[in-house]
């Protein structure tokens, strides 16, 4: 069975070595020391490794089972959960007025790192609790706010998000959910929703639902959407619950993977919702979480990157089968372990180079949430709401390329399921596709992020970079780093002004080259986080100097052997629309 030790040495670095996380004098970060840093992460690893890690493939072969409108977790996850809400994980970042810890989102993403990975279907359900908890904290009433927030903070009541329709996914314009207001100032919201993520469960005594839906009479296509809080039991005044809500699971889906967590179709049938900010504005409410489920989204990719690697290189050290052709490493035995050969190495260095580059991208994102949401920087949620989609679509393609990768360290082994890399492979799988799927977020990136206020935000990460460049540029250890990092740069500019220059008069110029520029994108944001840690390690201070050799030695791989592919998608997108667009559609 595969196993799962949360990287602690890493996390705390990106935390303090790169971030400088407790001197960033952002509040709430004042607690966040290395000393109580490393007690709530070793804590979380505990229960990662002693009770999410085991259930993990519990969850994968016994799945969801719904009996007579009520569906069952698999054995072992109602304790967990319930582990889970006394140690207190499930509140860790939200408003102390409401019960929660009032820690960070940076602290917040950390821990939720460590509990996706042992076990992302489990860990689905407090996140997206966590969504609906940040859509009412923001958009709510005083009487909403003190209603659902402490039962969600606490998750005794979990929360989901219901946006698709079954003929309308990414184009929310068509849905046809209604909300027919009552005499009490309520609404009847009737409709059906699919694909919604821990819809129905024996976890929590309610669930409170957030739900898009349209008033009769509004404005046609997405100006047209309200937001609705829809609790599967209706709340009396005195916080008790009422009477079952219309509200009931249809059907669970038979999923590739996730068994664990059950996606459900969700027929509303005239049940009691409660408008969440203004009418015909839950676009925006809706994005408050959405913005924070694709940055965790992100992190699904790489989380489960993180832990298929560590199986495959304690696979990789203790698998023997030939000989290193440079001399015989093991001749106590009949052949050396499979971690001398080259191509073995090649593979794993990408997983982990990856991992490591993926998480500190990701943690400097959480940091600049942070920094908007508690200090209202403009400018930082700017950067962050470009960045979102880059981390969210790169991150979670190459974190599938990741899970293959340690699966095919295994050979047959990888694909027989009681390794469990297949599972590794199976559950990321989805990261790629829900919450948008990824050439979705390509066409956000390139169609809509880049130009917003006028270029302003991708020009102020090209000026992090320069700077950042021109500081390091003659720092001894740095040179080919920063080398890499400029030539990259470059190349994403490049492609940003082919897009200007071609985008107006042929609009399919950019869009064929979305997808290249995201990953484009995605290869110079890690590229800068490499380069930081680089220049983080070469002044390891009084720690493990092997800790640090290792990060150079690791950030320099990434820089030379996956940095120039920002080449190739640089000449990927200078071809145009034509090599896309010439086929007709009668051709395929």
């Amino acid at each position: 069975m595969p196993s799962y030790t949360a990287p602690i040495a890493d996390i705390n670095f990106v935390l303090h070595d790169v971030l400088n996380a407790s001197g960033t004098g952002l509040p709430s970060y004042e607690d966040m020391d290395k000393d109580t840093t490393t007690a709530i992460l070793e804590e979380a690893g505990k229960l990662a490794t002693d009770v999410l890690a085991p259930l993990n493939p519990v969850g994968d072969t016994e799945g969801c089972t719904l009996e007579n409108g009520v569906v069952r977790t698999p054995t072992g996850f109602k304790d967990a959960f319930e582990q889970m809400k006394a140690g207190g994980w499930t509140g860790l970042d939200c408003d102390p007025d409401y019960g929660g810890q009032g820690m960070s989102y940076l602290m917040h993403s950390a821990v939720n790192e460590i509990f996706v990975s042992a076990n992302m279907s489990f860990q689905m359900y407090q996140g997206l609790t966590h969504g609906a908890y940040s859509a009412i904290h923001t958009h709510g009433s005083d009487q909403q706010k003190a209603t659902y927030l402490p039962k969600l903070v606490s998750c005794d009541w979990t929360g989901t998000m219901n946006l698709t329709e079954p003929h309308a996914g990414t184009d929310l314009g068509l849905m046809r959910t209604k909300a027919e207001p009552n005499s009490d100032g309520s609404y009847a919201i009737t409709g059906q929703k699919i694909f919604i993520s821990a819809g129905e469960h024996d976890l929590a005594e309610n669930i409170i639902h957030l739900v898009l839906a349209k008033i009769p009479g509004g404005p046609e296509g997405t100006k047209g959407i309200s937001l609705f809080i829809v609790p599967k039991f209706l709340v009396n005044e005195d916080g008790s619950l009422g009477a079952r809500n219309g509200v009931n699971v249809g059907n669970i889906e038979t999923k590739m993977g996730l068994h664990g967590n059950a996606t459900c179709v969700m027929n509303y049938d005239g049940a009691t919702g409660y408008l969440l900010g203004p009418e015909n504005k839950g676009m925006r409410a809706m994005f408050t979480m959405m913005n924070e489920a694709r940055l965790g989204v992100g992190l699904q990719g790489y989380a489960q990157s993180e832990v298929a690697y560590q199986n495959a290189v304690t696979y990789a050290r203790d698998r023997l089968q030939g000989r290193d052709v440079t001399g015989v490493q093991n001749p106590e035995g009949p052949a050396d372990p499979i971690i001398v050969h080259p191509d073995v190495r090649r593979n794993l260095m990408d997983q982990k180079s990856f991992t490591e580059g993926a998480r500190a991208a990701t943690y400097w994102c959480a940091h600049l949430i942070d920094r908007s949401v508690r200090t209202g920087d403009d400018d930082a949620e700017g950067l962050v709401s470009l960045i979102i989609p880059v981390i969210k679509g790169f991150c979670t393609d190459k974190g599938f390329d990741s899970a293959i990768g340690a699966q095919q360290v295994y050979g047959g082994h990888g694909y027989i399921e009681e390794w469990g890399m297949s599972q590794f492979a199976r559950d990321a799988r989805i990261a790629m596709i829900y919450e948008g799927a990824n050439g979705v977020q390509a066409l956000d990136l390139v169609g809509r992020k880049l130009a917003q206020d006028g270029g302003k935000h991708v020009m102020a990460f090209f000026d992090l970079v320069k700077s950042f460049c021109k500081e390091n540029a003659e720092v001894e250890g740095m040179e080919d780093i920063i080398a890499s990092l400029k030539s990259g740069s470059k190349d994403l500019q490049a492609a940003a002004q082919f897009f200007m220059m071609n985008a107006m008069k042929n609009p399919n110029a950019a869009l064929a080259g979305s997808y290249d520029f995201m990953h484009l994108f995605g290869h110079v944001c890690l590229g800068f986080m490499w380069a930081r840690m680089a220049k983080a390690a070469l002044n390891p201070g009084d720690g493990d100097p092997m800790f640090y050799e290792t990060k150079l030695t690791t950030a320099r791989y990434y820089m030379a052997r996956q940095m120039p592919a920002t080449k190739m998608h640089l000449a990927r997108i200078e071809t145009g629309a034509a090599p896309v667009m010439d086929l007709e559609a009668a051709g395929f």
